[in-house]
């Protein structure tokens, strides 16, 4: 198909056409559609769950509360885990520690082998009272049982800390994560 002079200029003007739409609006247009993409990225990233914190020993961090006082416990909710406990460790941070996750209520005890750390440990029903209270010290193999065999529960905290912040038996444990 051949095409004369007249053909070229109506195809000339007709794209010159299309160009100056493009440049007109496109200055308005092209930042609307870098808005409209980033609110669409801004949504996807919102609508991601939070990430748990996570320890350096890639145990997952609860965040409890206990009678109106934060702390963050590690989850000991496999076999492994619980074994290992805080054995070996040198400190731990204050508002810190520890909740052992059992499968099923039970009459818990817990031991000191090669944990250097003096701690308290609040046994705890189902239902997230405490139950019961004991101090344990440092690499103590004596084993420190509950009285009550509906624990579901255990807490390890830094001996002494349910006493500096007036933490009774029968305090509720809130926050504490299912399995």
């Amino acid at each position: 198909m051949k095409r004369t002079t007249k053909g070229w200029l109506a195809a000339f003007e007709s794209h010159r056409k299309l160009l100056m739409f493009s440049f007109a609006f496109g200055s308005v247009l092209r930042p609307m559609a870098f808005m409209f993409a980033f609110s669409e990225i801004l949504l996807f990233a919102a609508c991601q769950p939070k990430l748990e914190e996570t320890t350096a020993f890639g145990l997952r961090v609860a965040e409890l509360n206990i009678s109106n006082v934060p702390l963050k416990a590690e989850i000991a909710d496999t076999p492994q885990a619980a074994e290992n406990g805080l054995m070996f460790r040198d400190s731990l941070p204050e508002n810190r520690g520890m909740l052992f996750i059992f499968e099923q209520p039970k009459r818990a005890s817990f031991w000191m082998r090669n944990t250097k750390i003096p701690l308290s440990i609040a046994y705890i029903d189902p239902a997230g009272q405490i139950l019961e209270i004991k101090s344990m010290s440092p690499l103590d193999e004596t084993v420190v049982p509950s009285t009550s065999d509906d624990v579901a529960y255990a807490l390890e905290v830094n001996q002494g800390w349910f006493a500096r912040h007036a933490i009774p038996s029968g305090a509720k444990v809130n926050g504490i994560p299912r399995k």
